[in-house]
């Protein structure tokens, strides 16, 4: 991946961060990483791993597809697929999530 694909996902990482009113400290421990390393992901310098695109998504609400690609719903409102998802169906939900995610390997 590019640079500049980095800094843009950085950029929609702070911006969600900026929403709920978190400083980069308190974002890094919610995400279970140092302040120094979330520091770096927000200026594109590192990338956030799979387990950590979805732990964003669980924790700040941030669709994956949006986080890697600008693209898509973004925020809490991803969170109501879920909710309307068919019973029995949400493992291939989040098992289509966690395949999006692999894309930004």
């Amino acid at each position: 991946m590019t640079t500049e694909l980095y800094v843009e996902i950085g950029e929609r990482l702070r911006q969600q961060r900026k929403k709920m009113g978190m400083t980069q400290e308190e974002t890094a421990e919610l995400l279970g990483i140092s302040p120094t390393y979330y520091g770096e992901i927000e200026r594109g310098n590192r990338k956030l791993s799979i387990q950590k695109v979805l732990t964003v998504y669980e924790k700040m609400g941030l669709e994956p597809t949006y986080l890697l690609t600008g693209e898509g719903i973004s925020g809490k409102a991803m969170l109501d697929i879920f909710k309307d998802c068919p019973k029995g169906k949400e493992p291939v939900l989040e098992q289509v999530l966690r395949c999006i995610a692999m894309l930004y390997q």
